[in-house]
């Protein structure tokens, strides 16, 4: 996993919080920390955390190295 995948890991792992805490609790973290869900830096963590869903997207169709097969040995 590159340094990008593991930085958008992370911004999309920030977003399921905060939309956890949004569902369960009615409250926005990120607007809280930024004053404000409207203002441009609150704006632009959100831009990043959609950018990085869209990053791990890819992971979600990409093979998993542990699944492969391994060749079969035949025994005579």
């Amino acid at each position: 996993m590159s340094i990008i995948q593991r930085i958008a890991l992370v911004l999309t792992i920030i977003g399921a919080i905060n939309w956890g805490l949004i569902g369960f609790f009615r409250f926005d973290l990120v607007a809280s920390i930024f004053g404000g869900g409207n203002t441009a830096l609150a704006r632009i963590i959100y831009g990043l955390v959609g950018i990085a869903g869209l990053i791990n997207l890819g992971l979600l169709f990409r093979p998993n190295e542990s699944f492969e097969r391994e060749p079969e040995v035949k025994y005579d």
